[in-house]
C-alpha cells in the first residue's frame, strides 16, 4: 500500500510539473507571438481576411430551428497564433468560415 502512495505521489508531481512548463511556455509565446505581429504590421503584412458566412436562428413551435442567411462578408484576422488587438487569428477565423446567431 505505501508503494502505491509513492508512485501515486510521484505521478501526480510530475503531471503538476508538465501543467506548470506549458503555462510558462504560454507565458513566454504570447509577448514573443506580439511582436513578430507588430513587426509584420509594420510592414504591411500583418492583417488578413476571411470571407465568413453568417446565419441567424430562429426556434419556432415543436422544437423546430428557422435558418435566414444573413449573406457573406469579409471578416479581418491576424496571422498570429493567438487573437490580437480584437481580431481572431487567420488559422482560426479559416475553420471556422460559417458564424451561427442564435436567437
Amino acid at each position: 500500500m505505501p508503494e502505491e502512495l509513492v508512485i501515486e505521489t510521484f505521478v501526480f508531481k510530475k503531471v503538476l510539473q508538465g501543467i506548470g512548463i506549458l503555462l510558462l511556455l504560454a507565458t513566454i509565446l504570447y509577448p514573443l507571438d506580439f511582436a513578430v505581429w507588430r513587426l509584420r504590421v509594420a510592414r504591411g503584412g500583418g492583417m488578413g481576411s476571411v470571407v465568413v458566412k453568417r446565419y441567424t436562428v430562429g426556434g419556432l413551435k415543436g422544437g423546430k430551428m428557422d435558418y435566414f442567411p444573413e449573406g457573406a462578408s469579409a471578416e479581418p484576422c491576424t496571422r498570429s497564433l493567438y487573437p490580437q488587438e480584437g481580431n481572431n487569428p487567420c488559422w482560426w477565423v479559416t475553420r471556422h468560415r460559417e458564424v451561427v446567431r442564435r436567437y
